[in-house]
């Protein structure tokens, strides 16, 4: 039997990367699933009906704007009225935007801290009556190593993600007496589609080669000189699912090739 067989997992910006992989995890563990987060129709429906038959289980997909809180809401409503509960909520839906702070779109400030932070605020004042009625829930962020150390031109990222480092320690204690832990996972450089996608532009702006840009560029701060896997981030989210992890709570684990050691 999976660790995780009858509950239901709500995972945010699912559709890809990291959130994919999570939810599979899950699913593997024998959870249902909601889904959420961008793409082509075709593209979501093929990724949500292979849950079910990939793991046996049950998965939905919800649209959900991660910047409105009343749609988070709605997301939150729609695990617990298909499945009868929330018991495990990924917040790791997340935009990113480079620039200088004097040139920092304020529009692009505010998506950010919306999206990357206010929605698990959000998110987690909707599930969490549910998880206390049941005495059981685990709460898990997608931080990221910029919620331990800083970078240049990521002004908005890195304030999100050092608020949801502090909104884990939050959550962790109100919760502790109920049962329900609270968690964030920080990794490094993740290999995901949009890693991918943004290595040509490198190359074309730093008149760079391709493996160049990835070791002196997006692996510059791992000392292990290898990318963090989203399989790897869920492997971690879920074992912080187990009975194993019942007390780790507030705790933000680096996953980073050693990024944050030094």
């Amino acid at each position: 039997m999976g660790i995780l067989n009858g509950k239901t997992a709500v995972v945010t910006g699912s559709t890809s990367g990291i959130g994919l992989a999570c939810a599979r995890a899950f699913a593997g563990a024998g959870a249902n699933i909601v889904l959420n987060g961008m793409g082509a129709p075709g593209e979501v429906e093929n990724e949500r009906a292979s849950i079910e038959s990939d793991f046996g289980v049950k998965a939905v997909y919800s649209p959900a704007d991660m910047a409105k809180p009343n749609e988070i809401a709605e997301l939150i409503a729609l695990g617990e009225k298909t499945f009868s509960s929330v018991d495990v909520l990924v917040n790791n839906a997340g935009i990113q935007h480079v620039s200088p702070i004097e040139e920092f779109p304020v529009e692009k400030w505010d998506a950010i801290i919306a999206i990357n932070l206010s929605s698990a605020f959000h998110a987690i004042r909707a599930a969490a009556p549910g998880m206390k009625r049941r005495g059981w829930g685990r709460i898990i962020m997608t931080a990221s190593a910029h919620s331990l150390v800083a970078s240049p031109f990521k002004s908005a990222y890195v304030a999100a993600k050092h608020g949801i480092a502090g909104l884990t320690k939050t959550v962790a204690l109100e919760f502790a007496r109920s049962k329900i832990t609270c968690n964030c996972i920080s990794p490094g450089y993740v290999w995901t589609p949009l890693v991918e996608k943004q290595i040509p532009n490198t190359m074309a702006a730093r008149h760079m080669r391709r493996d160049q840009v990835i070791s002196e560029v997006l692996l510059a701060a791992q000392p292990t000189k290898e990318f963090v896997t989203s399989e790897q981030v869920a492997a971690l989210a879920l074992f912080l699912c187990s009975d194993d992890a019942a007390q780790i709570t507030g705790a933000n684990l680096p996953i980073d090739g050693g990024w944050t050691a030094a």
